[in-house]
């Protein structure tokens, strides 16, 4: 037996009109589906396959935590998942993919490997930003962080050079005297 056997549905043998189908994807699923953006996790998946005349249904519930990496600290976190998806599964002569929810599988086979399909609905829904709860960084990693980082116009020993200090009022007048000559050349365009 293959490591994805477990998520194969067999669409062309299927009696009944709606078929369940649960799976719980665990460290095991996610190492040896070896995607990048999650190694760690426990997922516990609902399948729902319904028979609509030439075509299936199949729909996804998807609820647990998966372990990723804090953008900020770099330390793993565990990250609440609570999704659905949803994906068209039709017969044809050839494997295609018509579209992100539509699937065509060679109709001698009958065959669909989820198991794919399942990592990349948990992917799509973790966010682009993910960073532990304020205070739970990791604290090393933060100080780091924050002795390498560049300094903010708030903090006290940010010095400006004076170059960019020319404030332009509603009018179109400066505040003081002394001009950035890139403004000047545009302004002579705009007078123009």
């Amino acid at each position: 037996m293959g490591r994805f056997d477990l998520y194969k549905v067999d669409l062309k043998s299927m009696q009944q009109n709606v078929q369940e189908i649960e799976y719980l994807l665990d460290n095991r699923f996610f190492a040896d589906i070896g995607g990048e953006d999650i190694q760690k996790g426990k997922i516990n998946t609902r399948l729902t396959v319904s028979k609509k005349g030439g075509a299936f249904d199949l729909s996804f519930v998807f609820a647990g935590t998966v372990i990723v990496p804090c953008d900020r600290c770099l330390d793993d976190m565990d990250l609440p998942i609570e999704t659905t998806a949803h994906l068209i599964v039709k017969f044809g002569k050839d494997y295609a993919e018509e579209s992100d929810e539509i699937v065509v599988i060679p109709e001698a086979e009958g065959i669909i490997n989820l198991a794919w399909f399942l990592y990349e609905f948990i992917v799509f829904a973790i966010p682009i930003k993910h960073v532990h709860a304020p205070g739970k960084c990791n604290k090393q990693m933060t100080s780091k962080l924050k002795k390498h980082s560049a300094k903010s116009e708030d903090d006290e020993s940010f010095e400006s050079d004076g170059a960019d200090d020319v404030i332009i009022t509603d009018d179109g007048s400066d505040d003081e005297e002394r001009t950035d000559p890139r403004w000047d050349a545009l302004r002579g365009l705009k007078e123009e």
